[in-house]
């Protein structure tokens, strides 16, 4: 009972420190984000610049991001409760689904924008060329939000967040959509009047960019929500792991998925029916054990035992 009561006591206290990582890599990422996000929407409109203006609100969405992730890690880190007998972790996995969706939104909006610009500039309407001023927020953009996804995703890694990873992966897409708008305001500026189209191009394209990343997460968070299994080649080492046990054959019946950030396992396995039932039960907690060393003392893991009766 004390051991069971110190483990608790173990992953509560990991699931706060956890939980305050995770609030100051954000937090640092939020404080670039206001930052670009204001100089972003200012140099887009002051510079005349429909890519700028959809580099900024794709900021904004960053910095919304930010917010969800504060608030779905404060809920998944709560402790398992009556109503909750796994634990909190889906919430997790929740916040990444919802930043896809709102990736998606903001793609399909920067597309819309920049189409409407093109189809107007092919009907001989003249654009504004960009100023420099939106082509310095661009090449801005791209030195800082690159140099927070590199600390943000080796952060998310260390503490195995997929709401951390997907954020990071949200700073990536800002960086990424800043080149393409570097590359079209650039060429809008340097080219002439008759290449002002390039701007919205360049939305578009990172409209389109936006878009596949968002689907990517979607994927991810869904299937897991919808209790997606583990990939293959986790399965089978599982199954390996199980079977390495001294006495322990044929493991079968596997069933597994993922709660936010951590596993469940549930697996059926064969002993000697004649064992005592206390080194059955021994061999049981050692694949128990041993899962949970692998995959995180968080683990569900769930071992039926089956007997077999050797021939006499």
């Amino acid at each position: 009972m004390q051991k069971k009561q110190y483990l608790c006591k173990s992953l509560a206290r990991y699931a706060m420190d956890r939980n305050r990582k995770i609030y100051k890599v954000t937090l640092w990422g939020g404080a670039v984000n206001v930052l670009l996000l204001a100089f972003k929407f200012v140099a887009g409109i002051m510079g005349h610049s429909a890519a700028m203006v959809a580099d900024a609100v794709h900021s904004l969405s960053d910095f919304v991001t930010d917010i969800i992730v504060l608030a779905f890690v404060h809920i998944s880190g709560k402790p398992k409760d009556k109503s909750h007998d796994y634990g909190h972790g889906k919430y997790e996995t929740l916040a990444m689904t919802v930043i896809g969706f709102m990736l998606l939104a903001v793609a399909l909006g920067i597309v819309y924008g920049g189409l409407m610009k093109i189809l107007a500039w092919s009907r001989g309407e003249l654009l504004p060329a960009p100023g420099m001023l939106a082509l310095l927020a661009a090449l801005l953009s791209i030195v800082l939000k690159e140099g927070v996804f590199h600390y943000t995703i080796v952060k998310a890694k260390e503490l195995e967040s997929q709401a951390l990873e997907a954020n990071a992966w949200h700073h990536r897409s800002d960086a990424l959509s800043s080149i393409g708008t570097a590359i079209g305001i650039g060429g809008a500026i340097f080219l002439g009047q008759r290449w002002t189209v390039l701007d919205p191009l360049a939305s578009v394209i990172v409209g389109l960019f936006i878009a596949k990343v968002s689907i990517d997460l979607l994927r991810g968070g869904l299937g897991d929500l919808m209790e997606q299994s583990l990939p293959d080649e986790v399965e089978q080492e599982i199954l390996q792991l199980a079977g390495s046990v001294k006495g322990v054959e044929e493991p079968h019946d596997l069933r597994t998925r993922r709660i936010g950030n951590h596993y469940a396992i549930e697996l059926h396995i064969l002993m000697d029916g004649n064992l005592p039932l206390c080194e059955a039960h021994d061999r049981a907690s050692e694949v128990e054990e041993r899962l949970r060393k692998r995959y995180g003392e968080e683990t569900h893991v769930v071992v039926q035992v089956e007997p077999i009766f050797q021939p006499t």
